[in-house]
Order: C-alpha cells, then sequence, then structure tokens
C-alpha cells in the first residue's frame, strides 16, 4: 500500500497524540500502541497499490499549510473498529485532494475511500475498539478535553507513506 497524506501542526498533532494517550490510560487500543518512528496523526489523502509520476505532486504541496478543522469523533465499523476525528471539509482542502489525484494519474487501485466524492477526511485515533468500550473510549476523550471541543490548526506537511519499504518522507 502506498499513501499521500496530509501532517499536522505541531499544536494539532500533540492535542491528537493527548487523545491517543487518553485512550491508552483508559486501557483501550490507540495509535499511542504504534510505536514506529513514522506513525504519526495524519490525514489519507488517497491511498493504491502504486503511483506513478510522484514528482509531480511538489507542486500541490506548495499550498501548504491549509487551515484544518478537525471535527467529531466518527466510528467505522467493520471487523474492527475504528475510532477517528472527522476533518471538517473546504473548497481548499478538497481543492488540494482532487490535485493530488490529478496529479497520480495512473495510480493503481486506487482505494475507493479516497476517490474524489467519497473521501472521509479523518484522523484515526484508534483501531481494534471493541464495541463494548466504544463509551469509554467516547468518556476518555471528554474527560481528557473537558468535552470532545472541535481542534483546529493546519495542515502543514505533505507526505508520502510507502508500507511495503516502512518509510515515509515530505513531498
Amino acid at each position: 500500500m502506498q499513501s499521500v497524506e496530509l501532517l499536522l501542526d505541531p499544536a494539532t498533532d500533540a492535542a491528537v497524540r493527548a487523545e491517543w494517550a487518553a485512550l491508552s490510560a483508559a486501557g483501550l487500543p490507540s495509535q499511542a500502541d504504534h510505536r514506529g518512528e513514522t506513525n504519526a496523526p495524519h490525514v489519507s489523502v488517497v491511498v493504491a497499490d502504486g503511483f506513478p509520476g510522484e514528482e509531480l505532486l511538489a507542486p500541490v504541496a506548495a499550498v501548504l499549510p491549509l487551515p484544518v478543522r478537525l471535527g467529531a469523533p466518527v466510528v467505522f465499523g467493520g471487523r474492527r473498529l475504528v475510532l477517528a476525528r472527522l476533518v471538517v471539509v473546504d473548497r481548499p482542502l478538497l481543492d488540494l485532494q482532487a490535485a493530488v489525484v490529478d496529479a497520480l494519474t495512473g495510480a493503481t487501485d486506487v482505494s475507493p475511500h479516497t476517490v474524489p466524492g467519497r473521501w472521509v477526511p479523518h484522523v484515526t485515533l484508534a483501531r481494534g475498539i471493541p464495541a463494548d468500550g466504544l463509551a469509554t473510549a467516547l468518556e476518555a476523550l471528554r474527560v481528557e478535553r473537558g468535552g470532545v471541543p472541535d481542534l483546529v490548526g493546519e495542515a502543514a506537511l505533505l507526505r508520502r507513506w510507502d508500507s511495503d519499504a516502512r518509510r515515509a518522507w515530505a513531498v
């Protein structure tokens, strides 16, 4: 799997990591459990099996930083529940995602979740939350944050992630 991701500014990154820590402190799965050096709060912009023409991403990255607002928690179902923060979309963010997809024309097996018009931008907080732990997870976020207010910051950097090589780099 290959992806292009948006990384957050330091303050927003720290706020998301605090939410990861709150989930972990509550005894729940959390992205904080992943200790890899490339593990960081991020928004996946496009995911595919492979990308040609990666050098075409540099002009897209030049529009950064962009304002970003992390909104309400959301749960994605499936075999394992995923708890995330929705990213409130606006025209600049949608334009950036479309430009990334356009720059990577010819990408192979693009995930249907990252096709323009179907993309649900989010920042993952935890994977593998048991259904009976969901209320505890939401309470952990409220306790640490005094409610679950929006987090306002910036999408600061565009990076590439290569899961086969287990490495990431700035575009």
